[in-house]
Formats: structure tokens, sequence, C-alpha cells
């Protein structure tokens, strides 16, 4: 492999009692303060840990909340994941990357070596946060962002968790920017989505959902077999000038030919037309499907393909291979990071087939 430009370097200080009561919980959502040096500049910030099972493992994954007003590199957050469940450590960028290549808006990402009072912790992925800092980067309209944080986030009525009716609409989101009151527009869209009569439902949804942006998020979704992201891990973003409503994709570390947890899934495992009473309903829409199914016909001749995608694998390998094998937490996982090239081009071979022999159902 070629030779890897260093990483850069961020060094974290946080005092020994402080460490101590963030380490002494990995639930707990508490921040602690830190000191962040990064370029010859110093930034104050609170660190806690994020993530669900993640938290569970040795390497954890942060977030850091600059203090107002201070802005780091553009960013008043950062989230660093350790990625320790993926082999390979290139899932969620590769997949980011990969929304960025079909178009469609993700975070930006980076990888960093982190060290921790001195310490080195190995190498960790930035991710950008889903704020208006995010919006206004892009020269988009200020709007409202909602998180889907579980799998009520499935835009049903009915709640896959509970097993009945949901107690409010909006539950499996959280808010991001907004108000509390900001809510109804996501109950009304829940709303419409569940009680418009098929006759109506194509031009209805077109006031409240970018169609397009829509399949285009479902396409990359599918292509990376991300089960989760259709009822969860995902931003929901209203236009606060159009009022549509458009998906931004988030954590998707359990793709590629893996699962959330790293073990290896089918390539077969997620159908061409995804999960979620949404998709649904628009795929019952004979011009929404001829939509969808061309959208992703041009996706697999271009896009999604070893072809296409080996040289951006390769890259984002060697560019931490090197990290790799100096990260604490990952000593003796070197083979297994070296095997994940293999495993990730023979998925989009067969994940690339599979789809193909599925375009006809959507006819």
């Amino acid at each position: 492999m070629e030779k890897s430009t260093a990483l850069p370097v961020c060094s974290l200080f946080i005092h020994p009692a402080d460490l101590q009561a963030l380490r002494s919980d990995s639930e707990s959502d508490d921040p602690v303060p830190a000191r962040l040096k990064l370029g010859g500049r110093a930034y104050q910030t609170d660190i806690s840990y994020r993530g669900a099972y993640t938290r569970r493992f040795k390497k954890k994954s942060y977030c850091l909340t600059f203090r107002s007003p201070n802005i780091c590199q553009g960013a008043r957050e950062w989230h660093l994941n350790a990625e320790y469940a993926d082999p390979s450590m290139i899932r969620n960028k590769l997949s980011f990357d990969f929304f960025h290549q079909l178009g469609h808006l993700a975070p930006d990402s980076r990888y960093i070596q982190l060290k921790l009072n001195g310490v080195n912790q190995g190498v960790y992925l930035q991710l950008e946060s889903v704020d208006d800092l995010f919006l206004k980067k892009r020269s988009l309209p200020p709007g409202i962002l909602y998180y889907a944080v579980d799998n009520d986030a499935n835009f049903s009525l009915l709640s896959p968790i509970d097993e009945d009716v949901k107690a409010a609409l909006e539950d499996g989101y959280k808010l991001k920017t907004g108000e509390k009151g900001d809510f109804r527009h996501l109950r009304e869209l829940v709303y419409t989505i569940n009680t418009t009569p098929q006759a109506d439902f194509a031009k209805v949804i077109a006031t409240r959902l970018e169609i397009e942006p829509y399949f285009n998020w479902l396409a990359g979704v599918v292509c990376t077999q991300n089960f989760d992201a259709f009822i969860q891990n995902y931003a929901l973003y209203r236009n606060g000038e159009t009022g549509k409503f458009l998906l931004i994709p988030w954590d998707f570390d359990g793709t590629w030919g893996r699962n959330l947890r790293g073990k290896r899934l089918r390539h077969d495992f997620v159908p061409i037309t995804g999960y979620n009473t949404l998709t649904a309903r628009l795929l019952a829409v004979p011009a929404y499907r001829s939509m969808y199914r061309e959208r992703m016909t041009r996706i697999l001749e271009t896009d999604f393909t070893p072809e296409t995608l080996e040289p951006t694998v390769q890259k984002l390998l060697q560019t931490i291979r090197p990290a790799i094998a100096a990260d604490p937490y990952l000593q003796g996982r070197l083979e297994r990071f070296d095997a994940e090239y293999d495993v990730i081009l023979a998925y989009i071979r067969n994940r690339n087939a599979f789809l193909r022999e599925q375009l006809p159902t959507l006819s």
C-alpha cells in the first residue's frame, strides 16, 4: 500500500476529577468540561459519550460541544466516532461519501488521531453535526431539524416498539433546531402520510415532501443496506421557505456487508423497496415507482459498482492503515482490517447483482 499522510492530531485535556466522573457512568449523557487543542489553538468545550450500544465498547465515542460563542472550524459541535465494531473503520465515511457522490445532502467527515491528556487514543472519525450551521454552510434556507432517534420514527401511526398506536405522532424524534411547537409540522406530515386517500396521495405528498431527493436517499440506504436507517438514524429537515421535508442520512456504520455490531450480513437482506410506511405509500403511485426505478437503474450502472467505488475504498483504507496499526484499542486487528477490502468489494458486486435482479419488480 502507498504511504499515507499523517492524520490531523486533536488533543483533549480533561481534569482528572472530571475524567473520573465521565468514566464512572458510560450510560450518562452528562458532559464534563474539557479543552481541545487543534492547530495551535485551544477551544473550551464540554464532552460527553455518544451512541447507544457503542458505549459498552472499551473504545468510546464522544460528542464535543464548544462553549458559546466559540465555534471550531465552522462547527459548534463535533461527533467523534470510534467505529469500534467496524473492522474496516470506513463504512460510515464510505456511506456519507457515497451520498455526496449521489448528489444528496450528508455530513462531512474526516479521520483524526485523538490524544487525551497526552495519551494516544487512536484513530477516530470526526462527523459534522447536522444543525443550523450545516444548513448555513450549504446556503440552505433556515428550517427545522428533527433527529430520528428510535424505531418509532417510521412515518406510521403505529409504534414497532410498543406494538400499539403511538401516544404522539412525533414519537421517535427529537428537535435539533426549532421550538417545541414546531412538532406540529411533523405531526401534520405523519398524519398526511397515513390518512390521505390513495387517489389524492401523489398530489398531496408533493406539497409536503421533496420527492426526487427522497428517492435519492432511499436508493443510497438500499445500496448500502442500512436496515436501521428506514425508521431511525436520519435527520428530517423542513425547509423554512418551501415547507417541504428532506431526509439527511446519519449513523451508517452497519453497512457495506456488515451489521451495526460488525457481523457479516447477507447481500440480499434488504429488498430494493426498503422498509417504512412512507416508502410503501410512495411506491404505490405508478409515477413515483417509475421515478425510483429510473434513479436506481442509473445508480446501479454508474455509482454503485466495484469499478466506481474501488478507488474510494482503497484510498480510505490506505489513509487510516498506519493509525490502525498504532491504535492502542485495535492491537491484533490489522490482519482483519486488511481483509476488509475484499469483503467490501465482494459486497458491492453481489449487492449490485441482487438489486439488478429486483429492478423488474418496480415496473
